[in-house]
Parts: structure tokens; C-alpha cells; sequence
């Protein structure tokens, strides 16, 4: 069934009630710090990889903030929610929303952003993780 808030994800079992796990948060910021920090430059050729990179970076960061929290969220359908339900950040919703199809349309589709597009979207992925920080 698809999750469409998140009393589904709850009772989907897409999100699971944990401790809150502070060292397991702690471990992904890093990880998600050292991702953005090996990026040098953007341009025609990688820019659609460095995208993935930021959008990777910002689904550790918000993963972190659940494992905060005590959620353990296993889909981006729901980590959506979380922002847009418990975090009442509407705003990033919509930004992460759209984020996600782009990375969807990459990755299960092979839908490749041309160079103008994939900079703007790496652009929301700098202001959306800067909004999560």
C-alpha cells in the first residue's frame, strides 16, 4: 500500500519506533559532511552524480534528525512526511518532494538532468540542507 501521510508510514511499518540512536545520527552528519566535502567542482559531465551526492548528503541529515527523535524511517516517501507532519516544515516538503523525483527519475529511470537543470537542483539541495541544519 502506498504511504500517503504519515499514520500510513506508521502502520505500514515503513517507520519503525526506536530508542533514539545519537551515535548512529552522529555517524551519518559525518559521513554526510565528508560526502559534500569531496565534491570540487560542478560541471556537463558529472553534474547529474554530483546531484545524487547532495541529495544523498541531505537524506543522511534528515535520516540523523529521526534517529534523534527515535524514528528509524526506511523510505523517502516518508522521510517526506516526517518533514512535512512532524517537523511541520511544509515548505521543505515541497522541496524535498520535488528533489526526490528528480533523484527518482535518475535513478530508476535513467532520466539525466541536462547541466542547467541538475545545478539548479544541486542549488535546492545546498538551501534544503542548510534549512536542515
Amino acid at each position: 500500500m502506498k504511504e500517503t501521510g504519515w499514520v500510513d508510514c506508521l502502520s505500514n511499518r515503513s517507520v519503525k519506533k526506536i530508542t533514539p540512536d545519537i551515535h548512529r545520527a552522529n555517524s551519518l552528519i559525518e559521513t554526510s559532511h565528508e560526502r559534500i566535502s569531496l565534491v570540487r567542482e560542478v560541471h556537463e559531465k558529472n553534474c547529474n552524480f554530483v546531484f545524487e551526492d547532495y541529495y544523498t548528503s541531505s537524506l543522511e541529515l534528515l535520516q540523523a534528525m529521526a534517529f534523534k527523535e527515535g524514528f528509524n524511517i526506511l523510505n523517502h516517501v516518508c522521510l517526506g512526511f516526517y518533514l512535512r507532519e512532524i517537523l511541520k516544515r511544509e515548505d521543505l516538503y515541497l522541496l524535498f518532494d520535488d528533489l526526490r523525483f528528480k533523484r527518482n527519475s535518475l535513478t530508476y529511470y535513467g532520466i539525466r538532468m541536462d547541466y542547467e537543470t541538475a545545478k539548479e537542483a544541486i542549488e535546492k539541495c545546498k538551501r534544503f540542507i542548510k534549512e536542515l541544519k
